[in-house]
């Protein structure tokens, strides 16, 4: 996990202690310095936890929507003719889908 590739926190730069010397930096420019650095270190590793939650309510969404698609679909049941209707309707629609599945090749015979 990312978090364990991480070595420091906001805490530990906002902790972090320099030592100081005769011509060493300037302790308050530092300190800003530091301050920013945590700020944005605080935004990313928000972030960073944002994304991850993220991620896994994708994943078992993801999971969920595989699962839906392995079930089997139900049966589907022929269609009853329309009451009222006759032979003749019938043979009708049969030619016209005859004629839409196969096209010319019925009538090249």
């Amino acid at each position: 996990m990312l978090s364990d590739k991480i070595k420091l926190t906001g805490k530990d730069i906002l902790e972090k202690e320099f030592k100081t010397s005769m011509r060493g930096y300037n302790p308050d420019e530092v300190d800003q310095f530091l301050d920013l650095i945590i700020k944005d270190y605080d935004v990313f590793q928000q972030a960073i936890e944002e994304l991850q939650q993220e991620n896994l309510r994708l994943k078992k969404e993801n999971s969920s929507i595989a699962s839906r698609q392995r079930q089997p679909e139900p049966p589907i049941r022929a269609q009853q003719p329309a009451t009222g209707s006759t032979n003749f309707d019938i043979l009708k629609r049969l030619s016209n889908l005859e004629r839409h599945v196969f096209g010319d090749r019925l009538h090249k015979e």
